[in-house]
């Protein structure tokens, strides 16, 4: 198995989980935080989105999915173009309300192909690249990759924990 292919596997285990995370759920659901200050599902789910289109993007060098296909305005959220969500207050993050789980999902599944058409295409060399001198050492495509992962998995499972809570409230 090439690790392209275990990438592959990841996000679309990630794409399963967005889905059940949001199935079935009205927008009070979606937007209800669990206690002051957390976040709700709503934010979780486009922060991990707006993450992964970011950085992915970028890498790749293709252009976000938020504003190229639309989806900015789709969400109408009071938000900077380019916010993905990263450092956001209680407050900020109260701006990120959804009128359905179809929306957020709809996001996702875009990135998602996105994301995959890009993997789709890597060789190993590829992985090596350096993507972001910035840190120390510099960050290549494949740590970025699994630090997207990473960060994905961690907001889609804090989704899963707050939709298990509301759930039993």
């Amino acid at each position: 198995m090439h690790a392209k292919d275990i990438l592959i596997d990841a996000f679309s285990r990630i794409q399963e989980e967005v889905h059940a995370a949001v199935e079935g759920l009205a927008p009070d659901q979606l937007n209800a935080a669990p206690a002051e200050g957390t976040n709700p599902i709503s934010w979780l789910i486009w922060h991990l989105t707006r993450i992964q289109d970011d950085h992915v993007a970028d890498a790749a060098g293709l252009d976000q999915v938020w504003p190229a296909q639309g989806w900015e305005k789709r969400f109408g959220l009071e938000l900077p173009r380019r916010d993905t969500g990263y450092g956001h207050s209680p407050a900020k993050v109260a701006k990120v309300r959804v009128d359905s789980g179809d929306l957020l999902t709809g996001y996702y599944d875009a990135v998602h192909e996105q994301t995959l058409g890009f993997v789709r295409g890597l060789t190993a060399k590829d992985f090596e690249r350096i993507v972001d001198e910035r840190w120390d050492p510099p960050v290549s495509l494949g740590v970025r990759l699994v630090s997207v992962l990473s960060d994905d998995l961690q907001h889609v499972g804090q989704a899963a924990y707050v939709r298990g809570l509301l759930q039993r409230a």
